[in-house]
């Protein structure tokens, strides 16, 4: 799937302010709008490109997981329904000025035909254009079954697992209410957040439709060694005083169960953290890994013998 650039697509900077996204929008809606435009497959493909971008960017809680995780884990964390709900593209464009009845998620423009069947207007369906819903592909009107409710459930990870992948079994109800294991492969990068799709593993449909989908969504589990931010992974390592004073190697561990040297450069502050890149997690889908961070904790003596303090001492004269 190709990469989204939603800053990019509005034309604006990452910085741009809520005000300066909705102008941007309305400029290239007025371009793109059926109203304005050939009505074109290319213009309404641009049409729904730009109001993809604007339902993300326009949403302060959308803005931010897609800026910290960027498109690829943002598409995962979030599905065109996620996208699109709550965000009433109907309202926005009748603010532009543009025709429109009707509330909700729907609204026409003139130049085509709508839901309605009225002719000389234009329909956008976030949920039949973007291809989901129950309006998708005029599932109701056609008489296709619903299918089932998706269920989800959490499986706790620890972060070696998420590093290599593992091999889980998830126990699940049935719909006549016994318990039934499954064995689910897990990949590797399914950070806490993420989920794991089981085809027709969810709920009946109750009209004769297909069975829903189980999601697995997976929850981190607290580590002694290893912690993580996104991708990225962090270890701490304990070094002496004089360690940090001359500079050392050491041995670290990472995630995936190897171990790493490393070299501590002379005057290491307490807590100051060293990059070692792509030793993080895996990605999900396709290359790339996240960077580990060593975390330098320096070892304070709490007590000094007669020798050292003396040794201390002449240091300190230095000016050290």
């Amino acid at each position: 799937m190709a990469q989204k650039d939603y800053y990019k697509i509005l034309g604006v900077d990452k910085s741009a302010s809520q005000e300066d996204i909705k102008k941007a929008y309305r400029k290239l809606a007025m371009k793109y709008h059926p109203d304005h435009s050939s009505g074109s497959k290319e213009n309404e493909e641009k049409f729904k490109e730009i109001s993809e971008a604007y339902a993300v960017l326009s949403d302060p809680e959308k803005r931010k997981q897609y800026d910290t995780y960027g498109d690829e884990d943002f598409r995962q964390r979030y599905s065109q329904d996620d996208i699109f709900r709550d965000v009433d593209l109907g309202d926005i464009l009748r603010e532009f000025g543009f025709g429109g009845g009707g509330g909700g998620s729907f609204f026409s423009f003139g130049g085509g035909r709508g839901r309605s069947g009225q002719k000389g207007r234009f329909s956008f369906d976030p949920e039949s254009m973007f291809g989901f819903g129950d309006a998708a592909g005029g599932r109701q009107q056609q008489g296709m079954e619903a299918k089932g409710r998706d269920v989800e459930t959490e499986l706790p990870l620890t972060l070696q697992e998420i590093a290599t992948g593992v091999t889980k079994t998830v126990s699940v109800q049935t719909p006549s209410g016994k318990t039934e294991t499954l064995t689910v492969k897990i990949p590797k990068g399914l950070i806490d957040g993420k989920k794991v799709r089981l085809a027709g593993r969810g709920q009946p449909s109750p009209y004769g439709g297909p069975s829903g989908d189980m999601y697995i969504r997976s929850k981190i589990v607290a580590d002694r060694v290893f912690s993580n931010e996104g991708f990225d992974i962090y270890v701490n390592r304990d070094i002496r005083l004089t360690e940090a004073l001359l500079g050392t190697s050491v041995t670290v561990p990472t995630v995936d169960g190897g171990q790493i040297n490393m070299k501590i450069p002379p005057g290491a502050q307490p807590k100051s953290k060293l990059r070692v890149a792509g030793r993080g997690l895996p990605h999900m889908r396709g290359s790339g890994r996240g960077d580990m961070y060593v975390v330098v904790n320096v070892k304070m003596p709490k007590k000094l013998s007669k020798k050292q303090k003396e040794l201390v001492d002449s240091l300190a004269e230095t000016g050290l």
